[in-house]
């Protein structure tokens, strides 16, 4: 199914059939991706009594209780909330869920001990006229960030003149395959995250990051449509669904 959209006074022809899911599944277990040395995701069936809300066991329905924090548990999104003193709430800052997106690829640099995404990872990017979101897959990439456990890891994070940039561009929505913008251990100043919401001088309200997502090889670096989806849940941060479609 095609379709053609104006967006922002550009016109655009995007296939429907054939949905790019880029967000990593929620599974019960070890196996499930994790950071921040959050426990593994629990899928437990409700237990009342004698009773159990598990087919396979002798229930007559499946019922069960999902134990997981968003922010160390799979692909999720966060609001501006995850930083500030005030209550901000996911649910409430995102009111629109279609953007145009650039996906690019880049190679962190090492820096002493560190792998970053500088200004020269990003030299060779195209992107949009229109597009308001950026999708960072970084190399190597293979199918163990599905997996992967990430605490106590100090894996690649975004250098702080990227940030700068970003906003600078008009970023509003930044997707990436790491599972935080900053570095693991950095004293708790969380220097990127508060430069993209530019929180507390210029708060940017309705700007998102969304972490720990996987971009496919055979997704080509260029410019998607976005349809970035979440949980109806009042908090900084929910478990999210970003799916891409190719434009034509």
């Amino acid at each position: 199914m095609n379709a053609t959209l104006q967006v922002d006074g550009y016109e655009i022809s995007v296939d429907f059939s054939k949905p790019i899911d880029i967000s990593i599944p929620l599974t019960a277990g070890p196996a499930n991706v994790n950071a921040w040395y959050c426990e593994p995701v629990r899928i437990e069936p409700v237990r009342m009594g004698d009773w159990v809300g598990d087919v396979k066991c002798g229930g007559s329905v499946n019922f069960r209780n999902i134990y997981l924090n968003p922010h160390g548990n799979g692909t999720h999104t966060e609001c501006m909330g995850h930083i500030s003193r005030e209550d901000i709430s996911l649910n409430q800052e995102l009111k629109s869920f279609f953007f145009i997106a650039d996906v690019v690829s880049v190679t962190p640099v090492a820096i002493g001990d560190d792998l970053v995404v500088t200004m020269d990872c990003l030299s060779v990017m195209s992107t949009h006229p229109a597009s308001s979101a950026m999708v960072i897959r970084t190399l190597p990439n293979d199918s163990s960030k599905l997996s992967r456990q990430y605490s106590n890891s100090n894996p690649p994070y975004i250098d702080l003149e990227v940030m700068q940039h970003l906003v600078k561009r008009g970023v509003k929505h930044l997707l990436l395959d790491l599972p935080s913008v900053d570095r693991e251990r950095d004293g708790g100043r969380l220097d990127a995250h508060h430069a993209f919401w530019q929180y507390p001088d210029s708060p940017r309200f309705g700007t998102t990051i969304t972490e720990l997502i996987f971009v496919p090889d055979h997704v080509a670096d260029g410019s998607y449509l976005l349809n970035l989806m979440i949980t109806s849940l009042e908090n900084d941060a929910s478990p999210s669904k970003p799916i891409l479609y190719q434009l034509i």
